[in-house]
């Protein structure tokens, strides 16, 4: 017999063969919709390779770009079951959510905040093996994230504040590979555009709650910006863009990775949202799971400068 799912949940998956106990909890922490981890590391590798953009990749990069993935499944899943917590009567009453196992009854509210303090510890352990200066870098983030659950309820723009959390990866992992303990003004730029990109994409994926939100009175972008949603994510995305070739200019990549954003923009992100039909919410979700492989191509773009003096070190011509 097959279990009911949430709607925007992968159809197959690991976690399927979780034993019956478990599955709820790895629903909590959203490992059967990987797509959410991904987002949350991509800025990190992004920030480490907009580091070393002036020089050559370091095997303690591999280390750290490991310790980010971990990181990554960790606090996503703490912050999906943060939220969930909180939004627990809300979530009871879209139809998308509502599925999920705090409104379902699948884990008790005492269970679901034991499993949010254990996820907590496992990113603690994390936080331990960044040198000091990321360690201070991403405690900061730690208020803006315990608000980010509100902001739905208090502005038509949570899409911004998920950006400004969500993409702190970058200054994290710009702080991890930066050689004086400090982040480049690359960086901050590249992080600047993680926080416009996250706006377009999340932006689409609240484009499938758009009628359930106006009910329950949650604001969005998607509501904000109506009819003319695509106009407004293009802009988002076109920003993301610029402020990821000037962060590349400014960190001494060359003009191959401004070519590449170009490409990317051109190739991946104007098909992505051609692709979305309004009145098919499942396009939407689509298109929002298109933005994995976005961020992996302009990660590998930021990388190719430091990839190419990475292999010239071995090669002994510089």
């Amino acid at each position: 017999m097959n279990e009911a799912k949430p709607a925007d949940a992968l159809k197959q998956h690991w976690t399927d063969a979780l034993p019956r106990a478990w599955k709820p909890y790895a629903q909590l922490s959203r490992l059967d919709r990987p797509i959410g981890w991904q987002l949350l590391l991509l800025p990190c590798w992004m920030g480490i390779a907009v580091a070393r953009a002036g020089s050559a990749f370091l095997w303690s990069d591999l280390r750290l770009a490991l310790l980010f993935v971990v990181g990554a499944i960790a606090m996503r899943g703490a912050g999906c079951t943060y939220n969930d917590i909180l939004d627990r009567d809300i979530d009871a009453k879209i139809e998308r959510t509502r599925l999920r196992p705090l409104p379902s009854g699948a884990v008790s509210l005492r269970d679901a905040w034991i499993w949010l303090v254990a996820q907590c510890l496992v990113g603690l352990g994390v936080l331990l093996a960044l040198p000091p200066t990321a360690q201070i870098v991403a405690l900061a983030a730690l208020p803006l994230v315990a608000l980010y659950p509100l902001m739905k309820r208090i502005t038509w723009w949570p899409q911004a504040w998920l950006g400004v959390v969500f993409s702190w990866g970058a200054l994290v992992g710009a702080a991890a590979a930066s050689a004086a303990g400090v982040i480049p003004v690359g960086a901050v730029l590249g992080y600047l555009g993680c926080i416009a990109w996250t706006i377009g994409y999340d932006t689409i994926y609240a484009l499938q709650d758009r009628e359930d939100d106006a009910l329950v009175g949650v604001r969005s972008t998607a509501r904000l910006f109506g009819e003319k949603w695509r106009l407004w994510t293009g802009g988002f995305y076109l920003a993301a863009l610029t402020l990821w070739a000037g962060a590349a200019a400014l960190a001494g990549a060359g003009l191959v990775t401004g070519a590449a954003l170009g490409l990317i923009g051109a190739a991946q992100v104007w098909p992505m949202l051609q692709s979305i039909q309004d009145a098919r919410s499942e396009t939407a979700l689509a298109a929002f799971r298109r933005n994995a492989a976005v961020g992996v191509f302009v990660a590998l773009a930021f990388a190719l400068e430091p990839a190419r003096r990475t292999v010239q070190a071995w090669l002994g011509g510089g």
